[in-house]
C-alpha cells in the first residue's frame, strides 16, 4: 500500500476488504470505487435533481429505498469503509441477479439504462484490467 498516495489508500484497503467479505471479483470492487472517484464527506448534484453521496457516490434516489433500513446519506458520507461495504453489498446483488454478462451486471451500479451502463461499463473494464494487474504484482 505504500506506493499509494494517502488519499488513495482508504479506497483501495476497504474496496479489497469488501470484495472478500462480499465474494465479488476485488478488482471489479476497485474499478467502481475508482470510477465514482467519490470522497468522504462529498455530495453532488446531479443534472436530474438527484445527489450522489461520498466515496461510493451513493444517489439518493437509491438511499431512499435504503432509508427504510437505517441507512442514512450521513452514513454512505462518512470517512471509513461502510460505504464500501454497502456499495459490496449491491454489486454482489446486480452481480447475482441481473442479466447480462458480469461486466453489465457490474455496471448496473452505475445505471441499468443500455447507454448509460453501456459507457460505464466499457471503462469499467478498463479499469478492471488495470487493478487486476496491480493485485497480481501484490501476491
Amino acid at each position: 500500500m505504500m506506493d499509494l498516495p494517502p488519499d488513495m489508500q482508504e479506497r483501495v484497503v476497504c474496496s479489497v476488504a469488501a470484495a472478500i467479505k462480499y465474494e465479488i471479483p476485488a478488482n471489479i470492487m476497485l474499478a467502481i470505487a475508482e470510477k465514482e472517484g467519490g470522497k468522504p464527506g462529498q455530495r453532488v448534484r446531479n443534472s436530474n435533481g438527484t445527489y450522489d453521496f461520498g466515496s461510493m457516490q451513493f444517489n439518493t434516489a437509491y438511499l431512499k429505498d435504503l432509508s427504510k433500513y437505517g441507512i442514512k446519506p450521513d452514513h454512505v458520507s462518512a470517512a471509513g469503509c461502510y460505504a464500501f461495504d454497502l456499495a459490496a453489498w449491491r454489486i454482489r446483488l446486480h452481480i447475482r441477479n441481473d442479466q447480462g454478462d458480469v461486466w453489465t451486471r457490474a455496471a448496473n451500479y452505475h445505471s441499468r439504462t443500455p447507454k448509460y451502463n453501456a459507457t460505464y461499463r466499457a471503462d469499467l473494464i478498463a479499469k478492471a484490467i488495470k487493478w487486476a494487474e496491480w493485485l497480481e504484482k501484490r501476491d
